[in-house]
């Protein structure tokens, strides 16, 4: 499988400051942010990186151009560049962002701490897939192929009669992030079964999106009738509307990592996270 490279893994639409702003005005639109920086540019080309730390050097210069104060130039990736590469940089000089330009030296993207996760992350799928397929393919005796589609949330079936909906509101900051790992669904006559990805696909409905990546196993044999698909009948699960959100409890997952925050500060988690929009 060839490696995943930083232009894959990049968010292309980034936000900047320019040279010719005050101190103040760059220290605003960090408050008024998620994000820790800019990247600071001209015409298109990168000229260097502007973080709080840095600012809090000139806070007693509200009025002064960031041309002025900045420090020139700045740690930067290519688009070709893998994103191993790109975590060994980030990791070594103990950044959160790095800054994407092209031959000409203009930005082109930035990629984060989180986007290479986001990459480690997708990059376990193929074996994940391959487990499931041998799984199904040896209690069942059938041949399945592997595809990769977009399939219509309106023809999914889901396997899960309950989903949490703190894992929901957190699947959704992570689709609007850009990590859209995707699902994995069974083909059927009559639809898509799920086998891994009721979080991510009911968060991809309550945002209103009509489909979702998905990775689609296809069997030989369509008239065998897999465990999965008896389970979701014996429950009448028949589209995602008959799957129930649990509002009053946490998803394990999220109990686990809010165990040491006051209950006050856990509440408002979610919120934030739908608040936020971060590079």
């Amino acid at each position: 499988m060839p490696e995943a490279t930083v232009g894959e893994y990049m968010v292309r639409d980034v936000q900047v400051v320019g040279p010719n702003m005050t101190v103040e005005q760059v220290r605003q639109k960090i408050i008024e942010s998620s994000f820790h920086g800019f990247p600071i540019v001209e015409n298109g080309y990168l000229l260097g990186f502007v973080t709080a730390k840095e600012l809090l050097r000139h806070v007693d210069k509200p009025d002064a151009k960031i041309r002025t104060v900045m420090r020139r130039g700045t740690l930067c990736a290519i688009p070709s560049m893998s994103t191993h590469d790109a975590t060994r940089i980030l990791f070594r000089y103990g950044l959160r962002n790095l800054p994407v330009v092209d031959e000409d030296k203009k930005l082109v993207g930035i990629i984060s701490n989180i986007d290479i996760v986001r990459s480690q992350i997708e990059k376990s799928r193929p074996g994940k897939v391959m487990s499931v397929k041998n799984f199904l393919e040896q209690q069942n005796g059938i041949r399945m192929k592997v595809v990769n589609k977009e399939v219509p949330l309106e023809r999914v079936i889901p396997t899960q009669k309950e989903v949490y909906m703190d894992e929901l509101v957190g699947r959704q900051y992570e689709i609007k992030r850009g990590l859209n790992e995707p699902l994995i669904v069974v083909e059927r006559r009559n639809g898509f079964i799920v086998v891994d990805g009721h979080h991510r696909v009911m968060a991809a409905k309550k945002m209103g999106m009509k489909s979702f990546k998905a990775i689609v196993l296809v069997p030989n044999d369509y008239d065998v009738k897999f465990g999965l698909e008896k389970t979701a009948e014996r429950w009448g699960l028949r589209s995602l509307d008959d799957v129930s959100i649990i509002e009053g409890s946490k998803h394990p997952f999220m109990e686990v990592t809010t165990i040491l925050l006051p209950s006050e500060e856990g509440s408002e988690i979610n919120q934030r996270l739908m608040g936020s929009d971060s590079q």
